[in-house]
């Protein structure tokens, strides 16, 4: 199987603070060749490091459909850099021939079963990302990072 990875889960600094969550067993995925690394937020044009972003007013699909955005903490309406970045994503998935993407759970693109709620509380939802949702919507599988080590899943890759 082929993969997409959140970049930061690979040791790139891409987090909104400029930092990474690597997770080293994802890293013999990219030495097998069986993986590369996205990061839908510097894809649709963010820079890093960058103000921290949540979904508003609803969840993935309701921001696809135009009814939920993404806002930073600043206040400032970035929906359209996320929607880009999961295009993009998408994009480089298919070149690749990926299967399926292993991604940073609660991030605001890439979170898998929770993100957070919009109001820079920390509270967690049950939710996706906005370049997860699109990912799943385009038949790539997405796993988040968190259930595909605790399933031992790189014996299977």
């Amino acid at each position: 199987m082929r993969y997409v990875v959140s970049a930061c889960l690979l040791g790139v600094r891409c987090r909104y603070d400029g930092g990474t969550n690597l997770r080293e067993p994802l890293l013999e995925l990219v030495r097998q060749g069986k993986a590369i690394p996205v990061c839908p937020e510097q894809l649709g044009g963010l820079p890093t490091p960058r103000v921290p972003a949540e979904i508003e007013g609803g969840d993935a699909r309701a921001v696809w459909e135009g009814r939920a955005s993404v806002r930073n903490a600043a206040g400032e309406d970035v929906t359209s850099f996320f929607l880009r970045g999961a295009e993009e994503t998408l994009r480089l998935a298919r070149a690749f021939g990926a299967q399926a993407a292993i991604l940073k759970e609660r991030s605001p693109s890439c979170g898998v079963r929770e993100v957070y709620d919009g109001t820079f509380q920390r509270r967690r939802v049950p939710g996706m990302g906005i370049a997860a949702y699109f990912l799943a919507q385009n038949g790539i599988e997405v796993l988040s990072d968190e259930e595909f080590l605790a399933n031992g899943s790189s014996e299977g890759a």
